[in-house]
């Protein structure tokens, strides 16, 4: 049984300029926001929500996270862009600070996720035939099934989501799909000696938070070492704590070769996104050859330093790991039949649907809309919950509570 959302006017209002005047490449819950702090968002009616998608990860730090914001107003009231034509003062502090921060020789910085994963897709295949020697034109990076690294035409040419696919052809050549989670697989596809790189997410997020087994990271860097192939992590979504760990690699103790972030790299400001690599790989890339007029500007350089600050100031990973295994026993406490499965890590996690109806997961966020919380279905039958990282033990049970009203409403 679909729930009936009440609608104001001024909801309404929104609703019919963005279906008039905005392109359909979305379809989002029927929710019109307004306003943000912490873990709460509230829309143009004043309704307040709990935020269990905190914008795919984007705001681990909360809703306008007082720190981060004053950062924001004071550098954006002296210097935004310079373009990279010129230097400036916080691009020579942010370059060493996060690389300090992450224990890399370099960084490339840029502005959205997957341009950070173009990035470090063009550094692997510069590598590849200016260290490794592969003949060029023939390098090939292997990927995951059922991956999601964002929606550029090279991305989607290694979708295995016929959504993503269909009608964008031609696509790009040069990248092999092997199973996730699968170390004998990845074996395999590393006879081939053009292979140049490996790029994974340590959790598959879009799929529906697939958690590989314990020893996959490093059973995987372990191969592709052997191989000289690079390890490619795509912690865009994964990163920055969420996980209960700064990065999700951390869990395993990997060092990937190739570092991608972005998200909660601006704690949801502004886009701000990075490649960390040592010299080698690095290197390869000379000036002319790859570039952002955004990219490394100094209000993103200012936002991202103070973001990455509140995150060990505030101790957002040992939150979230501690608030992680409180939310899923709380879900597992609530012995709902609709639930077939609960699975993640730290404050990155999803449950799996058990109902006839297969439009059941998008009915539920429906009704936990109406009761207070948002968050959003992926592909299909799994709802992902994953709150701001400094929610505390008072509001999960308070989020767990309208989880189990909202899963008595779908009969």
């Amino acid at each position: 049984m679909t729930p009936t959302i009440t609608m104001s006017a001024t909801a309404q209002h929104y609703l019919e300029l963005e279906e008039q005047y905005g392109a359909h490449n979305y379809h989002p819950l029927p929710v019109v926001l307004s306003r943000g702090k912490g873990v709460h968002v509230w829309d143009v009616d004043s309704k307040q929500y709990f935020d269990f998608l905190s914008g795919y990860s984007a705001v681990n730090q909360g809703h306008c996270h007082p720190v981060i914001l004053q950062t924001f107003i004071e550098q954006s009231q002296q210097l935004t862009l310079t373009s990279r034509a010129f230097h400036s003062d916080r691009l020579g502090e942010y370059v060493k600070f996060i690389t300090d921060y992450f224990g890399y020789d370099k960084v490339l910085p840029m502005n959205t996720g997957v341009e950070a994963v173009e990035t470090a897709i063009k550094l692997c295949r510069k590598w590849a035939y200016e260290v490794k020697g592969i003949e060029e034109h023939k390098a090939v990076i292997l990927v995951c099934e059922g991956n999601f690294h964002g929606r550029t035409s090279t991305v989607i040419s290694f979708s295995s989501d016929p959504t993503a696919r269909k009608n964008f052809g031609p696509y790009m050549p040069g990248f092999k799909a092997i199973p996730y989670n699968d170390p004998q697989a990845l074996a395999a596809a590393l006879e081939d000696k053009n292979v140049a790189g490996f790029l994974v997410e340590p959790i598959q997020g879009e799929a529906g938070v697939l958690v590989p087994d314990e020893g996959y990271l490093a059973k995987s860097k372990a191969l592709c070492e052997a191989a000289n192939v690079l390890f490619i992590a795509d912690e865009i979504q994964t990163g920055l704590a969420r996980t209960g760990k700064m990065l999700a690699c951390d869990h395993e103790n990997v060092r990937p070769d190739l570092l991608i972030l972005g998200k909660a790299l601006s704690a949801g400001m502004m886009p701000v996104s990075a490649v960390l690599a040592d010299d080698e790989i690095m290197l390869t890339i000379k000036p002319g050859e790859h570039g952002s007029t955004y990219g490394g500007n100094p209000l993103a350089c200012a936002v991202a330093m103070t973001s990455l600050r509140v995150l060990k100031e505030e101790k957002m990973a040992e939150n979230a790991a501690v608030r992680g295994e409180q939310l899923r026993k709380g879900l597992a406490d609530l012995h709902s039949r609709h639930i077939s499965l609960i699975r993640g890590k730290g404050l990155l996690n999803a449950i799996v649907i058990n109902h006839p109806d297969k439009e059941a997961a998008w009915e539920l966020c429906l009704q936990l809309q109406e009761n207070g919380l948002l968050a959003k279905p992926t592909h299909g039958d799994k709802i992902r919950f994953a709150p701001p990282l400094l929610i505390t033990e008072a509001q999960i049970n308070e989020a767990v509570t309208i989880i189990g009203k909202s899963l008595n409403s779908l009969g």
